[in-house]
């Protein structure tokens, strides 16, 4: 049983994701595309919380994908938004994303048990093995190769965890990291750690999110595909690892009155104001640096790209858009992260409209 209060239970999980970062998912020039400031963030925590989502997933990122708009070019530091967000919410849990590369695990552990002390054990971890080489060239740091990035993240890991659990200094020498003395204090809020997650599609990513985590997050391309990828990960899971694992994804929501204003709205910002070279990069990245989406996607999926990172479209009226989600589940995914172009604009019309609809698949068992 997981410590974390609003991720326990059987219920479908709702999470609002990338909100740190400047235009969130949507890569689009109209002009009421999101700030990403600490002022929109923190009054979108508090109305997610008030209003029963379970829980916000940031991005990791530093730097932008270029554009007229420089998409994701100003975000905030995952970590201490998080602490921020946790110190003025009550049950919603918030993720800290870490690329491990680039930040010394000892740190880490620090830096995580600390903002779990101030969310009460709301903190949840999301830990990141490898992505964007110029990111990386920022900080000095070689990317390694596709399956040495998680063997990297095992061993940091590894450091982490035992910080967090071990009482006396303790020593550790291996492959990336040769350590004397460690000791970290206090511990993880409660006695129990932080819930983890991972987001992979590779077979290095899915054993590395078997073997260390509570959640695995991955991309849905479309529903038939999706329902055996969810069934096969957990069986997997299971029978390599002798353990359950919940699966997350994420999608970009328009939500209208009627499906007509939906599909144009949609239209406008991903296609007719699509941030073009800003696209284009996000998914060279995508293919060159990332196993998450299969190669076919690319050629056909542009607009999901422009309109939220590939994510899955939900587009539609309040009862197309639950039904949607409704789908999610129905897949076996055990929750889904949302984004929005606005989000303090749209969330309350979700809100007020759809949440209800959702009632039944969020239900605590």
């Amino acid at each position: 049983m997981l410590r974390n209060p609003t991720l326990r239970g059987d219920h479908f999980k709702l999470g609002i994701f990338a909100a740190n970062c400047s235009s969130g998912t949507a890569a689009t020039t109209i002009p009421d595309r999101w700030s990403a400031t600490w002022e929109d963030n923190l009054a979108l925590a508090k109305m997610a919380d008030e209003s029963g989502f379970d829980f916000m997933l940031p991005l990791a990122r530093w730097r932008g994908y270029g554009g007229a708009t420089d998409f994701e070019g100003s975000t905030l530091e995952t970590i201490t938004w998080a602490g921020g967000l946790l110190a003025q919410t009550k049950r919603i849990s918030v993720f800290g994303t870490v690329h491990a590369p680039l930040i010394h695990p000892v740190f880490a552990a620090k830096q995580c048990v600390t903002v779990d002390h101030i969310g009460s054990g709301r903190f949840g971890l999301n830990i990141v093995c490898g992505w964007n080489l110029d990111e990386f060239e920022m900080f000095g740091i070689a990317q390694r190769e596709h399956d040495e990035r998680y063997a990297f993240g095992q061993e940091w890991w590894d450091i982490v965890s035992a910080t967090w659990q071990r009482q006396d200094p303790f020593d550790h020498k291996g492959s990336y990291f040769d350590l004397k003395g460690v000791v970290g204090h206090p511990k993880p809020w409660g006695g129990e750690r932080p819930i983890v997650m991972n987001a992979g599609s590779s077979g290095a990513g899915r054993a590395f999110a078997g073997r260390n985590c509570d959640v695995m997050f991955t991309a849905l391309i479309d529903h038939e595909r999706a329902k055996k990828n969810v069934a096969a990960i957990k069986q997997t899971t299971r029978e390599q690892f002798g353990r359950d694992i919940g699966v997350f994804t994420s999608g970009h929501v328009v939500c209208r009155p009627t499906r007509k204003e939906a599909e144009d709205y949609y239209q406008w910002y991903a296609v007719e104001h699509e941030d073009g070279p800003a696209v284009t990069r996000l998914m060279e990245l995508q293919g060159l640096h990332s196993q998450s989406f299969p190669p076919d996607v690319f050629a056909t999926y542009r607009t999901r790209f422009a309109g939220g990172h590939g994510s899955l479209p939900i587009i539609g009226t309040p009862d197309e858009v639950a039904a949607e989600l409704g789908r999610v589940a129905g897949d076996g995914f055990n929750g889904a992260a949302i984004t929005m172009v606005s989000y303090l604009d749209q969330l309350p019309f979700f809100i007020q409209e759809v949440l209800p609809r959702l009632a039944h698949l969020r239900r605590t068992a």
